[in-house]
């Protein structure tokens, strides 16, 4: 009778064993260092709050229509009409009427793309994207206008790495950028930036994290500048974000912080953010057909009483 172990004890103890072994093989796995993700641009780091926290809000009506020509070239045309602000010192928001049309030809290739614009007010937009090679990509963009002072050009030269990722930029007024963003972990990443503004005998160094999940994205990014830049993207579901991000400059003590949603229907997208300052926007595409989407834009700011509507249509 001493020898005999009932049959409930037995399978306990087998279960007990599995589950210690999955224990010691999740603990004895070894994260393979010289395999690691490469990381997203430095200068995309808060990439994904974006997205929910700052889309492309405007006031009064826009109107766009895209024409392809062929599988590459497409042609675009744009209509906007709405009020402008003009800077002013007092607490009110000036604004005066405004209308512009915009003509634009693109030209999108697995290795290159070109994109130009031409507004009725004299300002002409141009941008470019060509792989050099596989790794190497550069980008610029110029504008030129009429108003003394306010035209410049950007070059960017992004290189790729493995697990890694650098740029250098160069621009009009002696400006000189480079950035560096490397994964430590599968989930981690790290980088920094530096820049020398020779115009205005200006410079700056930066240092950002990045942690990403499946689930979630959170960055923190600091700068010699004053800056402070702190963001979390929750992924609730395939189809709902939330978002969140904290902005501070210990210069000149100004402090914001904002939370807002991305949220993807059937046919449309719905996003909004309300901030600290008292300022909610809600930004909306529905697709009502297919190449043709309405948009609708809205924008209330309490603490200077300045509330802002836009809808337009998108054709193509």
């Amino acid at each position: 009778m001493a020898g005999m172990v009932p049959p409930g004890t037995a399978m306990l103890g087998e279960a007990s064993a599995a589950a210690s072994a999955k224990k010691i093989n999740e603990v004895g796995k070894k994260v393979d260092y010289m395999n690691l993700p490469c990381p997203i641009p430095y200068e995309e780091l808060h990439r994904e709050a974006l997205m929910s926290l700052k889309p492309e809000l405007f006031e009064g009506m826009r109107f766009d229509f895209t024409k392809g020509l062929n599988q590459k070239f497409s042609l675009s045309h744009s209509v906007f009409m709405g009020p402008m602000e003009l800077p002013s010192q007092s607490a009110e928001t000036i604004k005066i009427p405004t209308a512009h049309y915009e003509f634009g030809a693109n030209f999108i290739d697995p290795k290159l793309m070109l994109f130009g614009r031409v507004l009725t007010d004299g300002r002409l937009n141009a941008r470019v994207k060509c792989d050099l090679t596989d790794d190497l990509t550069l980008k610029a963009n110029a504008q030129l206008t009429n108003e003394p002072h306010m035209s410049h050009a950007m070059f960017n030269f992004d290189y790729k790495g493995k697990d890694y990722r650098t740029q250098l930029q160069l621009g009009n007024g002696a400006l000189f950028g480079a950035s560096y963003i490397q994964s430590v972990t599968p989930h981690l990443s790290l980088g920094g930036e530096v820049f020398w503004a020779g115009q205005h005998r200006k410079s700056g160094l930066g240092y950002a994290a990045r942690y990403e999940t499946d689930k979630m994205v959170a960055t923190g990014q600091v700068a010699s500048t004053g800056m402070v830049a702190l963001s979390y993207v929750q992924k609730v579901s395939d189809k709902v974000s939330l978002a969140t991000d904290f902005m501070y400059n210990y210069m000149s003590k100004d402090v914001t912080a904002s939370v807002g949603y991305d949220y993807i229907l059937r046919q449309a997208r719905l996003r909004g953010k309300i901030d600290s300052n008292g300022c909610a926007a809600a930004f909306l595409e529905e697709r009502l057909n297919m190449g043709l989407n309405f948009i609708l834009s809205a924008e209330l700011d309490h603490k200077k009483k300045d509330y802002k509507f836009g809808f337009g249509l998108t054709v193509g």
